[in-house]
C-alpha cells in the first residue's frame, strides 16, 4: 500500500531540499468545481504528485482545490500533463512565481478541508456559478484610470502593507470571512461604479466577486490570477505596473518583489523596509517586518525579551514554553497591528 503522508522530520526535509541540485519552479493554482469524494481525490492526488517529487501545500474540499507547490524543473511538463488529465482541471491557468528561488516548500502536504477558502458563508442560495468578470493586466490598468472604478484589496493587512495597487481600498478586518460582509457594507454607496476585487492568486477575489453579485451589485470584476498573474502579464506586455511594492506569498519566501518601491516600515525602528520574518524565539514566531539593522541588533527576534529567550539553552527554552498558548503569532490587519513589546528597547 502506498504511503500517503510524510514520515521524515522537518529538519531532515529542509536539509534534503538544500542539498538538491535541480532548480524547482513554484506554482500556484485553484479551481472551484464539485468533488464528490474529497478524501479519495486527495489520496489519488498525493500518490501522483509524490511520485513527481512535488512539494507544497494543497487543500481539497467539496467546492474544489487550492494549491501552492514547487516542482522540479524537469518534471514541470509531466506535472502539467497529469493535472490536465483531470477533466475539471484541463487547461487550468497555472500561476508561476515571479521572484522564485525554488526553495519555497520542502514537503508535500495535501489536506481535506470543509472549504478551500474559509468564508463563513452559510446561505444555501449562494453559488460560485455566478461570479464577477475576469480582467487581465491591460484591462486592470485601463479600469484604474477610470474615476468610476473602486479597487478592493481582499487580502490581510500584512499583505496589503508591503504592496498594493494604486487606489486600492483595504477592508480593515482580521479574516476573509469578516471581510466579505464588510466589503458589501463599504460599497453600498458605490453600487453604480465599477468594483474590481483582487488578491494574491485569484481564489479569494473570485469568491468575493460572487458574494458581491449575490448581494445585488452589478459591475463587479476580479483580477484573473491575482497579483501573480498580473505581474507576469505586465512584464511580458511591457505595461506599467500599477501594483506597487512587494507581493506577500504564503511560503518560505514570504514575498516576491514586483516593483522596487518600499512602501512599508520596519516595525522596530520605523525605517523603510518590507522584509517579513518570523521571530526566532520558538515560543513566539511573530510575523513582522524587520530591517537588516534591527535583524542584526535583535538577532532576528521581535524584542529584547524574545532575543534573551532565544539565547538561552534549548532545554530552558522548552521549559519556558510549557503551557504557553501561541495565539497572536501573526499581527492582524485591524489597526491593532502589533503587540506593544515590539517597541521594547528601541
Amino acid at each position: 500500500m502506498a504511503v500517503l503522508h510524510n514520515r521524515v522530520s522537518q529538519a531532515e526535509l529542509k536539509k534534503l531540499l538544500n542539498a538538491e541540485t535541480e532548480h524547482r519552479t513554484t506554482i500556484s493554482f485553484y479551481q472551484y468545481f464539485p468533488i464528490e469524494d474529497p478524501a479519495r481525490f486527495r489520496d489519488e492526488l498525493y500518490v501522483a504528485l509524490n511520485a513527481l517529487k512535488v512539494f507544497g501545500r494543497i487543500y481539497v474540499a467539496q467546492e474544489g482545490i487550492n494549491a501552492q507547490i514547487s516542482v522540479p524543473d524537469s518534471k514541470v511538463d509531466e506535472f502539467r500533463t497529469y493535472l490536465y488529465s483531470i477533466p475539471p482541471l484541463n487547461g487550468l491557468r497555472l500561476n508561476v512565481a515571479v521572484d522564485d528561488d525554488g526553495k519555497s516548500f520542502w514537503v508535500l502536504k495535501i489536506k481535506v478541508r470543509n472549504k478551500i477558502v474559509a468564508d463563513g458563508i452559510n446561505d444555501p442560495e449562494f453559488s460560485m456559478e455566478k461570479k464577477g468578470k475576469y480582467v487581465n493586466a491591460k484591462q486592470m490598468n485601463e479600469l484604474l484610470n477610470d474615476e468610476q472604478t473602486i479597487v478592493i484589496d481582499m487580502r490581510n493587512h500584512y499583505e496589503y502593507e508591503v504592496g498594493h495597487f494604486v487606489k486600492a481600498m483595504e477592508v480593515p478586518s482580521d479574516t476573509f470571512r469578516e471581510q466579505l460582509p464588510m466589503a458589501v457594507e463599504m460599497m453600498k454607496e458605490h453600487r453604480d461604479k465599477n468594483i474590481i476585487m483582487y488578491c494574491t492568486g485569484g481564489i479569494r477575489c473570485e469568491k468575493a466577486s460572487a458574494y458581491m453579485l449575490h448581494h445585488g451589485f452589478k459591475n463587479v470584476f476580479h483580477l484573473e490570477g491575482g497579483i501573480i498573474n498580473y505581474a507576469r502579464q505586465a512584464r511580458e506586455a511591457g505595461l506599467e505596473s500599477r501594483f506597487i511594492g512587494k507581493n506577500f506569498v504564503f511560503d518560505d519566501r514570504l514575498g516576491e518583489r514586483i516593483t522596487p518601491d518600499i512602501i512599508a516600515k520596519c516595525h522596530q525602528c520605523g525605517k523603510p523596509a518590507d522584509t517579513h520574518t518570523n521571530c526566532k524565539n520558538e515560543g513566539c514566531h511573530l510575523l513582522f517586518i524587520q530591517c537588516p539593522s534591527c535583524a542584526a541588533g535583535y538577532d532576528g527576534c521581535c524584542s529584547k525579551t524574545c532575543m534573551d529567550i532565544h539565547h538561552l539553552p534549548i532545554e530552558e527554552q522548552k521549559e519556558l514554553r510549557k503551557g504557553v498558548e501561541k495565539g497572536l503569532m501573526v499581527f492582524n490587519k485591524s489597526k491593532k497591528r502589533l503587540r506593544p513589546r515590539l517597541n521594547e528597547g528601541g
